[in-house]
């Protein structure tokens, strides 16, 4: 039996998770199977969702921006809307890394490069991944895999879980798990996944169409990628684990041939997103976009001239040149006043110059529109804090928490909101909920012990006691999957 090894770890990985692997030459759907809910029901997907969530919050760079995570949970939810066979909520989460690829994992969890972004010329072709993504989570590809494993294994199912969310987030250190653990050869594993490719591409192109993106998108991707790195030294990291054969490419042309001409015109919010993450997370430096953007300008050659403006408006802001980030946002806000991207700049310009009071008014009136948006939230949460309003910023995020509990920022803000009130007992508690998002549960449940110490409160206490017990619960869970 072929043994895993660093090189091929990826392969196996991607190929569970969001691989683009040859498939077969025919349009028929394979039989790849039942429905994997024997080993692995719908709801401990869920929960293994979640624990693969806290393994990658300790471990992955994870973007915490409320613009992008908005614009990449919207756009994802607009596919899930128009997919089969959606079972529980979805989560898109976007990663620091500028290759070029994205990866699915059980319970609706999607993890997204900003290598994506930058590579994507059209939203359509950004979409397409998302919908192969989507595909290999609603079909439960990796559940169905698991339940082959399990059934031939003497492994747990748990144990097989724990390497595969490991080898997700980190392939190198998760190569001695997955060969003990699973013991695979190889051949056998590719032969599974290029089926289940196969149903990602056919589907997901189905979903994308569906949701009013062009299929031409995942094609063009697939070609583009192909052609640029084909005599390249060291191919991105999707083409070390997702080969392009030439079949594959022919297919997807043919299918999404198939559906029809979509001319689609340029997708703003997509522009924006993709100019963000340029200014804010690539290489370049402020300066260097701003050169960018300068030319991009003269050239009109960015999609929108309005996206282009948006992205010098954002180096203008990390220069701190604020005057002239500002004509160029109010321009942009008169043309698109409920545009979130604009809100968002609008706000840090204001906060750069002091006017506090003109950022919260112009806040709340968003908030009395849309009262649970993510990027009106945490803007205006902050807003209130910097002009020293830490009652109202509590009051504002502490519903909000409770109701959306994985947004780090919004705890991360209730932190610093309690400690500026001097609210030690509500401080240590908020800590301790920061701590268990990343799966630090004896950390979170020291947090827990230190508020007991600081109250007298019974119902404060009762509550306390509660949580330790929950805490310690999962911190059994999650051990089990570790090991």
């Amino acid at each position: 039996m072929a043994k895993l090894t660093p090189a091929c770890i990826p392969l196996l990985i991607a190929a569970l998770c969001g691989a683009t692997l040859p498939v077969a030459a025919n349009n028929q759907l394979p039989d790849i199977g039942t429905a994997g809910v024997v080993a692995l029901p719908i709801e401990q997907e869920v929960r293994y969702g979640d624990a693969f969530m806290r393994f990658a919050r300790a471990s992955l760079p994870i973007i915490e921006d409320p613009v992008l995570d908005q614009y990449l949970s919207d756009l994802g939810q607009r596919l899930l809307a128009n997919a089969d066979g959606v079972r529980f909520p979805f989560s898109f989460f976007l990663i620091n890394d500028p290759s070029i690829n994205a990866a699915a994992f059980l319970g609706g969890r999607v993890k997204v490069h900003t290598g994506l972004f930058l590579y994507a010329d059209t939203e359509s072709e950004l979409a397409s991944v998302l919908a192969h993504e989507i595909t290999h989570v609603t079909q439960r590809h990796i559940a169905r895999y698991l339940e082959a494993q399990a059934n031939s294994s003497a492994m747990t199912l748990a144990g097989i879980v724990g390497s595969i969310a490991l080898a997700v987030i980190n392939p190198t250190a998760g190569v001695a798990a997955l060969q003990t653990t699973l013991g695979l050869s190889m051949q056998s594993a590719i032969n599974y996944t290029r089926d289940n490719e196969f149903e990602a591409d056919r589907l997901g192109m189905k979903t994308l169409y569906d949701a009013g993106f062009d299929p031409m998108g995942m094609a063009n991707f697939f070609q583009k990628l192909a052609a640029e790195y084909r005599y390249a030294s060291k191919p991105p990291e999707m083409l070390l684990t997702h080969p392009l054969p030439e079949t594959r490419i022919s297919e997807a042309r043919a299918r999404a041939a198939s559906y029809g001409v979509r001319n689609k015109t340029p997708s703003l919010d997509f522009l924006m997103a993709k100019a963000r993450i340029q200014v804010r997370y690539g290489k370049e430096g402020a300066a260097g976009m701003l050169t960018y953007f300068d030319a991009r300008l003269a050239k009109g050659d960015y999609g929108l001239k309005e996206a282009a403006l948006y992205g010098k408006a954002l180096a203008l802001v990390q220069l701190k040149r604020y005057d002239e980030a500002d004509g160029i946002m109010k321009a942009l806000a008169e043309r698109y006043p409920e545009d979130l991207f604009v809100l968002d700049t609008q706000t840090d310009i204001d906060l750069a110059k002091g006017r506090h009071a003109q950022a919260i008014a112009r806040l709340q009136s968003f908030q009395r529109r849309m009262p649970d948006n993510e990027v009106v939230v945490i803007n205006l949460a902050n807003a209130l804090l910097e002009s020293g309003q830490a009652r109202q910023s509590v009051a504002l995020l502490d519903p909000y928490v409770r109701a959306n509990s994985e947004n780090n920022l919004a705890w991360g803000l209730l932190s610093d909101a309690y400690r500026k009130l001097g609210r030690m007992t509500d401080l240590h508690l908020v800590r301790a909920e920061t701590l268990a998002l990343r799966g630090d549960y004896q950390a979170s449940i020291d947090e827990m012990v230190v508020a007991r110490g600081t109250t007298n409160d019974k119902m404060t206490l009762a509550r306390i006691e509660a949580r330790i017990s929950e805490l310690e619960k999962a911190q059994k869970e999650l051990e089990t999957l570790k090991r």
